[in-house]
């Protein structure tokens, strides 16, 4: 996506997408009413007549007598409206405004008491017809009008219009919401306390509650709605509360992994033993699509710098000649489309720039906009650089997303293109489909706006809120727009919220004409409890610089939310030291420079949970127990439910030191040089609290083709157990799945100085681990690989220590246990 920014009409983004949030989104009322809303002439189709309605206004009757002259009173306190009863999929609206012209806007709401804009406001007068489309809605209202002399809503021309069933014998077991499938359902969602908390497939029929407590009781109410196949939800099914016990008047207690002896686990086995993040969007392999023209399918291999090596499952689909094309059936219902690409480089550095065309069942829609910029990185491994003399190529492959402007159904077959306007070549990775809505504004009284799309613009919507001194504003929201911005925003003072209306709508752009621009935000003292969400980040980093260039650089502050954010093309989302209690969530971190997210420096308490990373350049979810900048002990985190892929430089996920830890449900797919979960107690000559005596634990990884080989010809494995310059204790593996790794499956090393090991692996288990397809490499590491456990006896001298397994379980590797040294133990029961 280019950093062109829209005039005003763009800020108001087609309605159909933002009613579709605000009923994914909470706000359909609870219960339907039996008051019937059917076509008053004929079916729902060509010809339909308007539907009846419940009118609202002073003098309602007015506005549906007939009569045009006659008319409806409004005012900001009641403006007219109509009340169909229930959720009803709309083509038209059609009204009458008497008398001279009125400043007008339609405004839809499923609930009645939060509307969103179904049109531009704009001067109207005399009989106005006002297209929907299909629409779901309930309550509609004419904003701004005085005078309404009719209104009339008119049905869905064509289309799936009637909702599901609602599902019944809704229960809680403890915190386990459980119900019956509902008749002709496709899915369900499930809102606590009137939001969304997911959204679950046909064969769902339970959802457990994952929530920590806070300081206090609370009670919540839970409901579950159907859903069907062309997106029409269900009412309300019954209504079930629970109370929510208080975590001993914190969070810190809420987030504080059980110490308790654990139940049995079942004996886990294969590959997909963690399935990761659950994200919106839905991503299938370019491989697994239909080629045609001549398209080759490339691949597999394990080469950095090649098209097949650094893609996703290491195969591509690659479009050389015009007319050469990769197609999708698409599994889900899209209104936008990601692809992961590689395109040449300019032969100085700096990329290029191309299109390529995307048709939609035959139809050529918006092409992408495609620039190699940010990607193609030469020589040095640790610290490759913008110029193709310094040596081999690495980082090749970049990301372009389209809104594709409506919703293209499930079973549609979306084709990416070379033609005659295409002239470049192409690697086509993988695509995402996903589709999307735009949040309202939750409380226009509640949240100011910005009055543009600037840097300063934003700056003094945040000021303002910061200022307010009624108590009544809390915070800012982001209409859909793109904001150019040049610096960090700064947040003080008070807790504030800046929500956007979503990563597809929102979007920050860093100068086009500059490179490596630190935008973001910091957050300073007061800020605690402030809460960023829904917009995104497109920064303009083409190489790593170490100290800016964080969306969030935070410090000494605590309990934020950041939530539903996309950060692409900058060095960190987030980075926080000393941060406690903070939440993190729902965010997608894509073709960073650095660490995807790094907790560190006494960082405690912290809940990282749902977030998916792409291509990052360090470690995409991180843990350093570092002391150099106002640190402690750092405890109690809990990261949960990631995913990691393509990580071109460290791991997936990488924990430094600690104690009280734990990491589970984490999936880390085709790491390109490192191991795909690094556990160490390397200080990096940076202060540090090494592992224990509490103890880390691991549990529920999936890591599949991860691995490779970095720093001088070291190789890595899927999980590398690394005792080094502080202490390596306390470390518990619950279950890993380790599948088709590069060169191995889980390696213990230790680390010398001056030949002298420092630190042995010491109170180390790992509980049903399964490892698989660990292959001779074939390459110039072929000596070092095969191997599913590995005692490292090279780097530097053998490892030391003692580790055990408990139901290890090893199948298809070259070789299965090596160890040749005489001061590491492997102990398997």
């Amino acid at each position: 996506m280019g950093s062109t920014q829209h005039t005003t009409p763009s800020r108001r983004r087609a309605w159909r997408p933002v009613l579709a949030a605000v009923l994914s989104t909470g706000l359909l009322a609870t219960g339907w009413q039996a008051f019937a809303a059917e076509a008053a002439t004929g079916p729902a189709g060509s010809g339909a007549g308007p539907l009846a309605a419940r009118l609202g206004g002073d003098g309602a009757a007015r506005a549906h007598d007939g009569d045009p002259d006659t008319y409806a009173k409004g005012s900001a306190a009641r403006w007219v409206q109509a009340d169909l009863g229930a959720t009803r999929r709309l083509d038209r609206v059609e009204l009458t405004l008497p008398g001279k012209a009125q400043q007008v806007q339609l405004q839809g709401s499923a609930n009645g008491r939060d509307f969103v804009e179904l049109s531009d406001s704009r001067s109207r007068q005399g009989h106005v017809t006002l297209r929907l489309d299909g629409a779901p809605v309930r309550y509609v209202r004419v904003a701004g009008a005085q005078r309404v002399g009719e209104l009339a809503l008119f049905p869905a021309a064509s289309g799936d219009t009637a909702p599901p069933e609602a599902p019944r014998d809704v229960r809680l077991d403890g915190a386990t919401l459980r119900w019956e499938r509902a008749p002709g359902a496709s899915g369900y969602d499930v809102y606590a306390d009137g939001r969304l908390r997911a959204g679950l497939p046909a064969t769902a029929t339970h959802w457990e509650d994952t929530t920590a407590p806070g300081g206090t009781p609370h009670r919540t109410a839970y409901t579950v709605r159907a859903r069907d196949a062309a997106g029409n939800q269900s009412p309300d099914g019954p209504t079930v509360t629970r109370t929510v016990a208080a975590g001993q008047g914190s969070s810190r207690a809420a987030f504080r992994p059980s110490l308790a002896k654990p139940a049995p686990q079942p004996r886990r086995a294969g590959a997909g033993a963690a399935t990761g993040a659950t994200m919106p969007y839905t991503t299938v392999e370019a491989e697994s699509g239909a080629t045609g023209g001549g398209a080759q399918v490339v691949g597999p291999n394990r080469r950095i710098g090649d098209l097949a090596g650094e893609a996703s499952g290491r195969r591509a689909v690659t479009l050389k000649q015009t007319g050469q094309y990769v197609e999708f059936t698409t599994p889900v219902e899209t209104s936008t489309l990601v692809t992961r690409f590689s395109i040449p480089d300019a032969p100085g550095g700096g990329g290029t720039n191309a299109k390529l065309n995307v048709y939609v069942n035959g139809q050529k829609a918006k092409p992408f906009d495609l620039t190699s910029k940010y990607a193609w990185l030469y020589g040095p491994e640790a610290a490759p650089v913008n110029d193709p003399g310094a040596g081999p190529a690495r980082h090749i492959y970049d990301e372009a997303h389209l809104d594709l402007g409506r919703t293209v159904p499930a079973g549609s077959k979306v084709r990416l293109q070379k033609d005659a306007d295409n002239p470049s070549t192409y690697a086509i990775d993988f695509v995402d489909f996903e589709k999307v809505a735009a949040a309202p504004n939750p409380d226009r009284q509640a949240f100011v706006e910005p009055a543009g799309f600037g840097h300063q613009d934003v700056q003094n919507a945040l000021d303002r809120a910061r200022m307010d001194t009624t108590g009544r504003i809390k915070g800012v929201y982001l209409p859909p727009g793109d904001y150019q911005t040049s610096s960090k925003f700064q947040v003080y003072l008070k807790p504030v919220k800046v929500l956007g209306a979503g990563p597809w709508f929102t979007r920050f752009h860093a100068p086009a004409g500059q490179q490596n621009t630190d935008v973001g935000f910091r957050a300073a003292d007061g800020a605690d409890g402030s809460t960023f969400a829904g917009f995104a980040y497109f920064g303009n980093y083409t190489s790593r610089i170490d100290g800016p260039g964080k969306v969030f650089d935070f410090q000494n502050i605590s309990g934020i939310t950041i939530e539903n954010i996309w950060a692409e093309h900058m060095v960190c989302l987030y980075w926080g030291a000393n941060t406690d209690r903070m939440t993190i969530r729902n965010n997608r971190i894509r073709n960073t420079f650095a660490d995807g997210l790094n907790m560190t420096n006494g960082s405690s308490d912290n809940l990282v949970t749902n977030n998916e990373a792409r291509a990052t350049g360090d470690d995409s979810f991180a843990l350093f127990s570092a002391l150099d900048s106002g640190g402690g002990e750092q405890t109690h985190n809990v990261y949960e439910n990631l995913t990691s892929k393509l990580t071109w430089r460290a791991a997936g996920l990488a924990v430094y030191g600690g104690q009280l830890n734990t990491f589970r449900n984490v999936r880390v797919v085709d790491t390109l040089v490192y191991a795909g979960v690094t556990i160490s107690s390397l200080d990096f000559g940076i202060p540090m609290n090494g592992f224990g005596p509490g103890q880390t634990t691991f549990e529920n990884l999936g890591i599949e083709r991860a691995g490779g080989h970095f720093w001088n010809g070291q190789t890595f494995p899927g999980i590398w157990l690394y005792s080094a310059s502080k202490p390596f204790r306390a470390i518990r593996v619950k279950g890993a799945a380790i599948t088709d790794p590069t060169y191995h499956g889980i390696m213990f090393q230790t680390n010398y100085v001056g030949q002298q090991p420092q630190h042995p692996v010491q109170d180390t288990e790992l509980s049903d681990v399964t490892v698989s397809g660990a292959k001779k490499s074939g390459d110039e590491y072929n000596d070092r690989s095969g191997f599913g456990v590995w005692a490292n006896e090279a780097a530097g001298g053998p490892a030391v220590g003692q580790a055990a397994f408990h139901r290890l379980t090893l199948r298809d590797n070259a070789e299965n246990i090596r160890n040749t040294t005489s001061t590491f133990k492997i102990n398997i029961d």
